[in-house]
């Protein structure tokens, strides 16, 4: 479904005078997803990531044919269970670390496994 783009940027300081041309119309399948036949939608729980800016709730776009790369914000099975973590390389070991400070790192084992890249994050905005 492609829905209205209005090009022009919302401003997040000082309004600007508004300008009401849509210029085209915005697919966001082929926005968010590079990979359709390897990318899933999961649901985030938990705060480990909230320096991130991933809260509990949030709609995560995963794509298992992205590479890992040290840096990504990934899904692991770690002992049978996903979790979300910054992939980081640290002397050559591999941890998954938490966005916040009140979790410990995770060293990735042979018990875990990277399931896929984050690439997108789909926040809703609350009053």
């Amino acid at each position: 479904m492609k829905l209205p783009l209005f090009e022009t940027p919302v401003q997040a300081g000082f309004p600007s005078p508004a300008e009401d041309i849509i210029e085209r119309k915005l697919d966001l399948h082929e926005l968010l997803i590079r990979h359709p036949a390897s990318t899933f939608f999961v649901r985030a729980s938990g705060s480990s990531m909230k320096d991130a800016g991933i809260t509990s709730g949030d709609l995560l776009i995963v794509d298992r044919a992205e590479p890992a790369r040290d840096g990504a914000i990934v899904v692991a099975i770690v002992s049978g269970e996903f979790t979300v973590k910054r992939l980081r390389k640290e002397n050559g070991v591999f941890f998954l670390m938490p966005e916040n400070k009140k979790f410990p790192p995770i060293e990735v084992t042979e018990d875990c496994e990277i399931w896929g890249v984050v690439t997108f994050v789909i926040h809703k905005c609350t009053p």
